[in-house]
């Protein structure tokens, strides 16, 4: 007994020091960046347009997934087997297609037009002089984006407190420490290199922990018969499920180009034709790590056949109790540093998507409007409109957890029904309106909002895709009984780079 228990305090010291190392590696990109995210709004924001073909790449994907990928989707695959594929797959392919078509729109129109942020393109593209639709838009953005943030947070403390020993408020409270830090003081660049890095932790965790998971079951063929044999031969069976759970998982990908904190990975590359290489290394990245995360839940399966085997009875502790048993400590502590790559990689971007919409939309375009703000002015706001970010979602975080996570399951909809149809629209449809604009955006996010509180519509389909289908509808109905915005074609050029 004594054995195992020096045994085990060795494997957490490595483990531990080894999660040290990733820590250490995080706040120095965070000094590294912070000279050039101080020259001005445009770098701290979106990296002066100059960022790299595998950072933009990897950066898009991963601030998409968060903690949802490792933990949920293993989970998912835990419970229901191979036809969790479904949920990979629908943002996969809507993501290969924005890079292909949407993105390079987007970043010419906003290099051309000076737009930094996502209201920025709106504004700009639909002539909003009095501010109506900026605001609405800005709006839309803190609403979701606190939850959002908030909830991040809280992953973080609960993850420190089952890998570590912490209490949840401790990991909480380490969490924002971190995550405050390099975003405060390295803006977009230090935000899109550490995902850049968190994005190869991920994949490399998630490719490792499944192969080695199952050539401990015997290999790939006893893995394959053994998991076929569950669920009365449904566990890797990719259509046992019903049509409304595949259209749902399908539809996931609906929340991709609403996202704000993906877009502006778009508007950053440097050069707007090497969008089509990072659509290839992006959707690689996505195939990558959704296939292993999807593998790694079937095989946890085999190891634990009843969930309540699991810590907690949650089959979202798959993951990370996988790896304590099969990996070495070192790469035990590049898993456990995995998660919280997920999970910083997705609240980083959202602070600064959130500190853009108040400093960038509200105070610049709209406040001072009519007075020219010093650059240095503006970051040093910028820096202060995040710590005070920070400190509403740590307050909300420890104080309205359960509120916190209700919200963050609507979040991702709310996000891609306002900003989603209504985005392509404006980037696809000359016809579009400013009124088209905000009522389709409006209707988007209310729909998402009633749809999660009637039990009977949550459980035919997933939120997000009524609230797009009825926002891309209203949009469009809107814009047909309302004024275009003037000099359309010369708006045009501008997305097609000319």
């Amino acid at each position: 007994m004594d054995e195992v228990q020096s045994f085990s305090m060795e494997v957490d010291q490595v483990a531990v020091w080894s999660f040290i190392g990733y820590l250490l590696l995080i706040v120095f990109i965070g000094i590294y960046a912070t000279r050039f995210s101080s020259r001005g709004i445009s770098n701290f924001f979106i990296g002066g347009r100059k960022m790299g073909m595998l950072v933009v790449a990897l950066s898009a994907v991963v601030s998409g997934r968060s903690a949802w990928l490792l933990l949920g989707v293993t989970g998912m695959a835990f419970e229901m087997g191979f036809s969790a594929l479904w949920a990979v797959m629908g943002y996969t392919i809507v993501e290969f297609f924005l890079f292909f078509f949407y993105a390079p729109r987007i970043r010419c129109f906003s290099e051309k037009k000076d737009c930094i942020t996502v209201p920025d393109f709106f504004a700009e593209r639909f002539e909003d002089k009095n501010g109506m639709l900026r605001t609405v838009v800005v709006g839309i953005i803190i609403v979701f984006m606190i939850a959002y943030v908030s909830s991040q947070f809280v992953a973080g403390g609960k993850a420190f407190e089952s890998s570590f020993n912490l209490s949840e408020t401790q990991g909480i409270l380490l969490t924002t420490a971190i995550v405050l830090f390099y975003t405060m003081a390295g803006g977009f660049l230090a935000v899109s290199l550490t995902d850049t890095i968190q994005g190869i932790f991920m994949i490399v965790a998630l490719m490792v922990l499944p192969v080695i998971a199952i050539m401990q079951l015997g290999g790939f063929g006893q893995f394959y018969s053994q998991a076929s044999a569950l669920s009365d031969g449904n566990f890797f069976n990719p259509l046992a499920l019903g049509a409304g759970a595949l259209i749902g998982f399908l539809g996931i990908g609906l929340g991709s180009p609403g996202n704000p904190h993906i877009i502006a990975r778009y508007m950053s590359i440097k050069d707007p034709a090497k969008l089509k290489l990072v659509a290839m290394v992006g959707t690689s990245a996505n195939v990558l790590m959704g296939v292993g995360a999807i593998i790694t839940g079937m095989a946890g399966r085999l190891y634990f056949p009843d969930v309540s085997l699991l810590p907690g009875a949650d089959q979202e502790n798959i993951y990370p109790v996988l790896a304590s048993q099969h990996l070495h400590p070192v790469l035990f502590g590049v898993v456990i540093a995995s998660i919280f790559a997920a999970i910083m990689s997705t609240a980083d971007s959202q602070l600064l998507v959130a500190a853009s919409a108040l400093i960038r939309d509200i105070y610049e375009k709209l406040i001072m409007r009519e007075r020219e703000v010093p650059q240095r002015r503006l970051v040093f706001l910028s820096r202060a409109v995040v710590v005070l970010l920070v400190a509403f979602s740590l307050f909300l975080g420890l104080i309205a957890e359960q509120l916190v996570f209700w919200l963050v399951l609507f979040a991702w909809a709310g996000l891609g029904a306002a900003f989603g149809p209504t985005s392509i629209l404006a980037l696809f449809w000359k016809g579009t309106t400013r009124a088209g604009m905000v009522a389709g955006m409006l209707s988007g996010a209310f729909t998402v909002i009633v749809w999660t509180r009637v039990n009977i519509l949550a459980e035919f389909v997933y939120e997000l895709i009524p609230g797009f289908i009825i926002a891309l509808v209203v949009t469009i109905a809107v814009s047909k009984f309302t004024k275009k915005p003037s000099g359309i074609d010369s708006l045009y050029s501008a997305m097609k780079g000319k």
